[in-house]
């Protein structure tokens, strides 16, 4: 049985794109930064209480450190915040898949009555009553501050959340001594268990749907048939889609616990063990363990320099 787990992985890992380095960015545009700003801005919620960077930390790797996430008037979402880090690399946004691209996505929080609660009617009146924002926006719009050109300065500012340089992006890019043995062994196990047949690309993961339990049905402790727990199945409506999502990127996975969709795994060695369980029907010895996760650690890059830049025009 084993070996023929294996050879199924083998035979994915076939189809499946090289794992390729995040390029690096230098230079960002005056849109960039005041999407920044909107990023920031409590403004974009219904009782200024949140910001997109709320269940977004940049520090915490682009998500939040719990379960879910809190939105208007202390409400808890039902879904692990993802991150935002390096998402413009995504195939799809949104679990579900429901937002094909970043613009898509900016709508789903903003209007969503336990996330921001609130509409782009309600929002634009409050920008434009703002000291900074009508000069911001007639400096990089020439119609100024509408719904278009919200979506399109947050969007400029997402792109230019990317985690370069890693240690194994330095390996990929040809130092092989960016590596520990320690390390470069994890990077074998991880092909060898058949975890790159879903997590490859330049995102590690996130350009494609796959079911969490394939070996074994993962049942949550909500209901297993809720909207939240569906997954693509709320956007195609096809059985063979339910509790299918799309697969996270394992850029600055260290950074990112809680795990899973419903981030019921406390810590990534736990992650580790579940999905070669779950979804490989393995169990890692574990030396194994420990190499995987030492692996697993060397995807950590460089934080967004966009973060430490104020926009001095």
């Amino acid at each position: 049985m084993k070996k023929l787990i294996i050879f199924y992985f083998i035979i994915l890992q076939l189809y499946a794109s090289v794992i390729t380095p995040i390029p690096v960015q230098t230079n960002y545009s005056q849109k960039a930064f005041l999407g920044k700003k909107l990023f920031l801005d409590t403004k974009l919620s219904k009782d200024n209480s949140v910001s997109c960077y709320s269940c977004h930390t940049i520090e915490l790797g682009g998500a939040n450190d719990t379960k879910y996430s809190f939105g208007i008037e202390g409400q808890i979402g039902k879904l692990n915040s993802p991150t935002i880090l390096n998402s413009v690399y995504n195939f799809a946004q949104t679990r579900d898949g429901s937002a094909k691209n970043l613009k898509e996505q900016v709508h789903f929080p903003l209007t969503n009555p336990v996330e921001m609660g609130t509409s782009f009617e309600e929002v634009i009146p409050k920008l434009k009553n703002d000291k900074d924002y009508p000069k911001l926006f007639k400096e990089n719009y020439a119609d100024g501050i509408n719904q278009a050109n919200i979506i399109d300065a947050i969007v400029e500012f997402e792109k230019t959340l990317t985690t370069p340089n890693s240690k194994f992006d330095k390996y990929l890019r040809g130092d092989k001594k960016a590596l520990t043995q320690e390390e470069l062994d994890g990077y074998n196990l991880f092909q060898e268990y058949g975890c790159i047949s879903c997590h490859n690309g330049v995102n590690i993961g996130s350009n494609l749907y796959q079911k969490v339990g394939i070996i074994k049905e993962y049942i949550d402790d909500d209901d297993d048939d809720s909207e939240h727990e569906l997954g693509r199945y709320n956007v195609t409506k096809k059985v063979t889609d339910k509790h299918f999502g799309k697969v996270p990127t394992l850029r600055n996975i260290e950074l990112t616990a809680p795990y899973l969709h419903d981030g019921d795994i406390k810590t990534l060695e736990e992650a580790v063990i579940f999905m070669l369980d779950y979804q490989v029907g393995m169990v890692p010895h574990k030396n194994e363990l420990g190499k995987i996760v030492a692996f697993l650690k060397t995807l950590t890059g460089e934080m967004p320099k966009i973060m430490d830049i104020d926009n001095e025009k």
